[in-house]
């Protein structure tokens, strides 16, 4: 009984030394690895730091006692091997503590700057090696004029040279950024060709550009398709060239559009083919323009000014220019012409002219001759003068074949005034 209890206390005591001596000499600390590792049969993964020793297992221990050698050397064997095994469970996690090479992805190689053949924004170059370095020139993203652009631009630089208004055009909505779409070789040149071929004049393709720049994108088709049509209308080439070279937006109407124009003219006015041809080629704006401006002049010349649609019909042949005129101005010249120097609408026909000159001009001549009592525009009486002579006639020969004056004394009457 004794002897079992004293192998008892041997047993406890050589423990707890084992444990003590194992936890002191196997105390692992394992690094902080931000990646995965495989231990036995499970993946860790995070920072790990964690002692090694509460991995230990509970072995069975050596044993102390008074047995005889042969039990003592069974024993002395078995905590041999026993504290090999130990000593292996506390050593063999450190091996599966190395992280997994499939696990983990290869960090990327490093560059090495110095290797490279590129000149160092550091190193020290010589003159000739500055001049050399050629820094490509980058189109401002953003930009509200196209003066950044020119130099930068073929098509661009190319406008300026045909004396393109570009300060008008980059005013005009979605127009500066639609040039710069443009390819002077496959856009610009055959529209260029086109209006050289159909008799444009080399001055005015500027003006035609800088009025109508949507030109450069319109089919040359459809462009020689409308071309055909006035000719076909009895239009001349020379008359088309110049319609086209006053009235730039004259090619961007269909033909349709363009035949229904020359049929209201013709409808409203009354008039024949010939005189329609003449009143559009003298005037090509007016295919252009609105049709409403047309439509109120024709109704004021006819209510407010009281002129008949055949003497209507006259003074539009003589002067096309009445039907886009302001009509305000219309209205005050007529009303200075009718009311105050008591002309009548007969005489008026007679030189339509008149509505095209200025108000200003008739006002003060008309003044000067009541002021020296010469205003005398009845034919049937003496010193008849007629409109034509009071509107056309230069300051200086007014002066002297009209007023009997000189010119310093109608420049000292207009002081007054």
């Amino acid at each position: 009984m004794a002897s079992s209890c004293a192998r008892l206390c041997l047993k406890c005591r050589g423990f707890l030394s084992f444990n003590t001596a194992a936890a002191n000499q196997h105390r692992i600390t394992v690094p902080r690895v931000p990646t995965r590792f495989l231990c036995g049969s499970s993946f860790i993964s995070g920072n790990h730091t964690k002692s090694e020793a509460g991995k230990i297992p509970r072995q069975q221990t050596r044993v102390y006692s008074n047995a005889p050698a042969q039990h003592l050397g069974t024993e002395a064997k078995e905590d041999k091997s026993m504290e090999q095994l130990s000593r292996n469970n506390v050593l063999a996690p450190k091996s599966h503590l190395l992280p997994m090479k499939d696990v983990m992805p290869e960090a990327p190689a490093s560059l090495d700057l110095d290797a490279a053949g590129e000149i160092s924004a550091l190193d020290e170059i010589s003159d000739e090696e500055a001049i050399s370095i050629t820094v490509p020139v980058a189109m401002p993203p953003a930009s509200t004029t196209l003066r950044g652009y020119v130099d930068k631009s073929e098509t661009l630089t190319k406008l300026v040279q045909l004396d393109v208004k570009l300060w008008k055009l980059e005013k005009r909505p979605n127009v500066g950024s639609m040039l710069l779409r443009l390819d002077f070789n496959t856009d610009v040149a055959p529209r260029l060709l086109f209006l050289k071929e159909i008799g444009v004049e080399d001055s005015f393709l500027g003006y035609i550009i800088t009025h109508n720049p949507f030109i450069l994108k319109a089919n040359l088709e459809n462009l020689q398709a409308r071309v055909n049509y006035l000719k076909s209308k009895k239009f001349s080439s020379q008359h088309v060239a110049s319609m086209v070279s006053r009235a730039p937006y004259l090619l961007n109407f269909s033909v349709k559009r363009l035949d229904n124009r020359l049929g209201f003219f013709q409808q409203q006015l009354s008039l024949s083919a010939s005189n329609t041809r003449d009143i559009v080629q003298r005037l090509p704006r007016l295919i252009c323009g609105s049709l409403e401006i047309v439509k109120e002049n024709l109704k004021v010349c006819e209510i407010e000014l009281g002129f008949k649609k055949n003497e209507i019909q006259h003074i539009v042949i003589a002067v096309p220019k009445v039907l886009t005129a302001n009509k305000k101005k219309l209205i005050q010249i007529f009303d200075f012409l009718h009311n105050t120097m008591k002309i009548p609408h007969h005489l008026i026909i007679k030189f339509p002219q008149v509505f095209n000159s200025k108000y200003l001009r008739i006002r003060e001549r008309h003044l000067f001759l009541q002021y020296l009592g010469k205003a005398q525009y009845d034919p049937s009486q003496p010193n008849y003068i007629s409109l034509d002579r009071l509107v056309s006639l230069p300051d200086e020969t007014f002066c002297t074949e009209l007023a009997s004056a000189t010119l310093e004394d109608f420049c000292l009457f207009l002081k007054t005034l």
